[in-house]
């Protein structure tokens, strides 16, 4: 080797002006924009960011470790945000040069599994075609895998998916998303999955006063806004519908506001009377103790 090609340790590199030169401060600052609370989350995938600029910088410099690792487990309840950071992350993949193209396809079982005996490797295959060169969520990943049913073809989805996570992983990225719990034994029982994730990161549930700013800005994105005695009864629906089963984070809260609107139509058009442009805007208390989980508590 000559000396012209031994990387010289005293060069100085800012790294500052590489994030800034990647574009990735815009994708961070929408993440943070796009989603309350998960700081966490946030923090996990700046750090993610900052490792896959570092090890680009040394790639140019000639201190290249080999290509990095980028399959992702992402691990939480429903509602939290998993398909959204996917799509940022996507997205700084691609601005870092990690990925060919700023593009997720997002599935689950039934679009990878088939019913009967030489459908299932064609279903995958088409699915892995239409992602290559981007990422490749998989949503409830752990479905993927019935030991109960020794007639399931999972297991051949499994190996495909195995298969071009090691062979091809300079051209697609998979992001496995569910449960903890189920996300656990799933990987237990797949221990090629395992091995091949490199960042598992855990999304944590929403406390009551982050539902409730999702909810203003679900309202806000949709020209609705609550009256203050609305905001108050929907942070008591907040706390009451947290207690019932299959509560769903943003998800049940999304389903609850499209209930408050239907609501509150119903009220000014059963009332009769002309109405004001603001009044068409409010979710008035009326529209919100009129749920079910209100009815439910005094029962």
């Amino acid at each position: 080797m000559t000396d012209a090609l031994i990387p010289d340790p005293n060069q100085t590199i800012d790294l500052g002006a590489e994030f800034e030169a990647a574009g990735l401060q815009p994708t961070l600052d929408e993440l943070d924009a796009t989603l309350v609370g998960l700081k966490p989350v946030k923090a996990r995938i700046r750090q993610i960011a900052a490792l896959l600029l570092v090890e680009r910088v040394r790639e140019r410099l000639g201190l290249s470790a080999g290509a990095p690792t980028l399959h992702m487990s992402f691990t939480g309840n429903p509602g939290t945000g998993k398909t959204t950071v996917a799509l940022r992350m996507a997205e700084i993949l691609h601005k870092l040069g990690y990925i060919r193209r700023n593009h997720l396809v997002s599935v689950t079982r039934d679009d990878l599994v088939g019913q009967y005996i030489g459908h299932t490797a064609p279903k995958t295959k088409e699915v892995l075609k239409r992602a290559m060169g981007g990422v490749l969520f998989i949503d409830e990943a752990y479905y993927l895998y019935r030991p109960e049913n020794e007639r399931d073809y999972g297991q051949e989805a499994i190996e495909i998916l195995l298969q071009v996570m090691e062979n091809q992983r300079d051209d697609l990225v998979v992001i496995l998303a569910g449960y903890a719990d189920r996300m656990e034994t799933f990987f237990r029982s797949n221990p090629g999955f395992r091995s091949r994730v490199a960042h598992h990161i855990d999304f944590p549930d929403y406390e009551d006063g982050e539902l409730l700013e999702i909810s203003e800005k679900m309202l806000e994105a949709q020209n609705y806004r609550f009256t203050p005695a609305g905001r108050a009864a929907f942070a008591d629906y907040i706390t009451a519908r947290k207690g019932q089963p299959h509560f769903s984070n943003a998800r049940s809260i999304r389903n609850a506001l499209d209930r408050a609107r239907l609501r509150q139509a119903n009220r000014h058009f059963e009332n009769g009377a002309p109405v004001t442009l603001g009044a068409l805007m409010e979710i008035d208390e009326a529209d919100i103790r009129a749920s079910r989980v209100f009815l439910e508590k005094l029962t």
